[in-house]
C-alpha cells in the first residue's frame, strides 16, 4: 500500500508456536478485519459497507430440559468446574463459556461487547440481565476454538421466565454454528417447550441441529434405553418439521471410572463433531474473507467511478450556470447600452472607442434599435415586461444549476480509496491465499500442491 503503510504481524512468535494451525488461521483472519490502520472493517466503512469481523471460535449452543446434563457436559469438555450442576434449575439465563487469558466472569453488556454478533438479542426485553460469560484458561481438547452457550433449563407448566425464552433461544440458535439438543431419559425428555423450540429451529437451521440422549448410563437396562429413545423419536416424528429420514440420536454420558457402565458412550463422537465444524469454520472464514474483499473492492471502484461521473455532472452544471448567469446580465445591459449608443454621434464613438470598435458597436446596437422600432408603441411596455421576465428566468436557472452540484471526493479521499483498493488486492488477498494454502497443507499431501 502506498504511503509507507505495511501489513503488520498479527501474532507474536510465542502464540504461533503454541497454537494450532486452525486457531492461528482464524486469529489472523480476524486480525485482517480489525487492524486499526489497515483493517478490512475500517476500509469497508469508508465506502458505507458494514462488515462484521469473523469469529475466532465456533459457537456451540446446548439446549434441553432442565437437568439434561448440559452444564455437566461443558464442565467435562473444559475439564474445569465452571457451570453449576444439579437436579434443580441452576441455569436460568444464557451463559457463554469460552477460553481466555485468565479466569473471569462478565456481565450482560460486557458479554455483548465481546460477542457483537449477538447484539440482535437486545430486542428481547430482559435478556441482557440474564446474560453472562465465563472465561476459562483451559486449553483441553479444542476448547481454545470453541465457545459454548449454556441455555436455560426448559420445563413445562407454570414456570415463568423473565424473558421470552422461546424466541431468545431461537435467536441464539440462528447465530450458533452447532446446536446440541440434550434429551434426559430420567427427566422431562418430552418437554413440550423443548420440542416447540426444536421444531422452530428446524425450520430455520436444521443443518445445525444434533440430538443426543444424555445421561444414557442412568436410563437403566438396554431395553429401558431403547424404550426411552423410541418414545422421544415418536414424539419428534409427530411434528412435521422434525419428521425426517436419517434421524440419529447417539447415547452419551459423562465417563466415571468409579461407576463403569455397559452402555455405549458416544461422547467422543461429540468431540469429533466439534472438531469437524472447526475445520469447516476455517474454510467458511477464508471464503467469507474473499467475498468481503471482493465486495469492498467493487464498492470502492463503484464509488470512484461515481465520483468521476459526479465531477463531469458538476462541470456541466457549472457551465450551464455560467451561461445562464452571463446571459441574464448581458442581455439587459446590452439592451440599455443600445439606446445609450443611439444618443451619441458616430464621431464621438470613434474618438472614445476607435474606428473599428465604434463601427461594430454601432452595427450591433443598430439591430437592437431597429427591432425596437419595429415593435408597435402600444406593445413596447409588454415587451419590456416579457424581456425582464426572461432575464429573471435566466438568473433563476443560473442559481438552479449552481445548486445541482453533487458532493465529490477530495484528492486526499480519492488517494485513500485507491490505496485501500490496492492494499486489499495486493496484501489482503495475497494473505488470504497464503492462509488457505497453509490450511490445506495440514490435511493434504505435499504432491497435491
Amino acid at each position: 500500500m502506498s504511503g509507507g503503510k505495511k501489513p503488520r504481524s498479527v501474532a507474536n512468535p510465542l502464540e504461533s508456536a503454541i497454537s494450532t494451525p486452525s486457531e492461528r488461521i482464524l486469529r489472523e483472519c480476524h486480525s485482517l478485519y480489525v487492524d486499526n490502520e489497515n483493517g478490512l472493517v475500517k476500509m469497508a466503512d469508508s465506502v458505507g459497507v458494514r462488515l462484521l469481523p469473523p469469529r475466532k471460535k465456533i459457537i456451540v449452543m446446548i439446549m434441553g430440559n432442565h437437568s439434561a446434563g448440559k452444564s455437566s457436559f461443558i464442565n467435562w469438555y473444559v475439564e474445569e468446574h465452571i457451570q453449576k450442576t444439579g437436579v434443580a434449575i441452576e441455569t436460568q439465563g444464557f451463559t457463554f463459556i469460552t477460553s481466555g487469558r485468565k479466569r473471569e466472569s462478565l456481565t450482560g453488556n460486557a458479554t455483548l461487547h465481546l460477542y457483537p454478533h449477538f447484539r440482535p438479542l437486545l430486542e428481547f426485553k430482559g435478556v441482557t440481565d440474564y446474560l453472562c460469560a465465563e472465561i476459562s484458561t483451559s486449553k483441553q481438547k479444542k476448547f481454545s476454538l470453541v465457545t459454548f452457550v449454556d441455555t436455560p433449563g426448559l420445563v413445562d407448566g407454570d414456570m415463568i421466565y423473565p424473558f421470552d425464552v422461546n424466541k431468545a433461544i431461537t435467536s441464539f440458535g440462528e447465530q450458533a454454528d452447532l446446536i446440541f439438543v440434550f434429551f434426559d431419559p430420567m427427566g422431562q425428555a418430552l418437554c413440550k417447550r423443548t420440542l416447540n423450540i426444536v421444531e422452530k429451529l428446524s425450520e430455520r437451521c436444521s443443518d445445525k441441529l444434533l440430538f443426543y440422549l444424555s445421561k444414557a448410563d442412568e436410563a437403566g437396562k438396554e431395553t429401558d434405553r431403547q424404550r426411552v429413545m423410541m418414545q422421544i423419536v415418536q414424539e419428534l416424528c409427530r411434528r412435521p418439521g422434525l419428521n425426517k429420514c436419517g434421524f440419529d440420536m447417539p447415547t452419551i454420558y459423562i465417563p466415571n471410572p468409579q461407576k463403569p457402565s455397559r452402555c455405549v458412550n458416544q461422547i467422543d463422537g461429540v468431540c469429533e463433531t466439534i472438531e469437524k465444524n472447526i475445520n469447516q469454520a476455517v474454510q467458511k472464514t477464508l471464503n467469507q474473507l474473499e467475498r468481503d474483499c471482493d465486495l469492498t473492492c467493487s464498492t470502492i471502484s463503484t464509488r470512484l467511478a461515481q465520483d468521476r461521473a459526479d465531477n463531469s455532472a458538476n462541470h456541466s452544471s457549472r457551465l450551464h450556470s455560467f451561461l445562464c448567469g452571463a446571459l441574464a446580465m448581458f442581455l439587459p445591459s446590452f439592451f440599455i447600452l443600445s439606446f445609450i449608443v443611439g444618443t451619441l454621434r458616430p464621431q464621438q464613438l470613434e474618438e472614445i472607442l476607435g474606428e473599428g470598435l465604434a463601427w461594430a458597436l454601432t452595427l450591433s446596437t443598430g439591430i437592437v434599435v431597429y427591432l425596437w422600432d419595429w415593435i408597435p408603441e402600444d406593445g413596447q411596455v409588454l415587451f419590456v415586461i416579457l424581456f425582464g421576465a426572461f432575464c429573471y428566468l435566466l438568473m433563476f436557472l443560473a442559481k438552479y444549476f449552481a445548486r445541482q452540484r453533487n458532493r465529490t471526493l477530495t484528492k486526499k479521499e480519492k488517494r485513500s480509496l485507491a490505496e485501500y483498493h490496492d492494499y486489499i488486492q495486493d496484501v489482503v488477498k495475497a494473505k488470504k491465499g497464503k492462509l488457505y494454502e497453509e490450511y490445506l497443507q495440514q490435511c493434504a499431501a505435499e504432491y497435491d500442491f
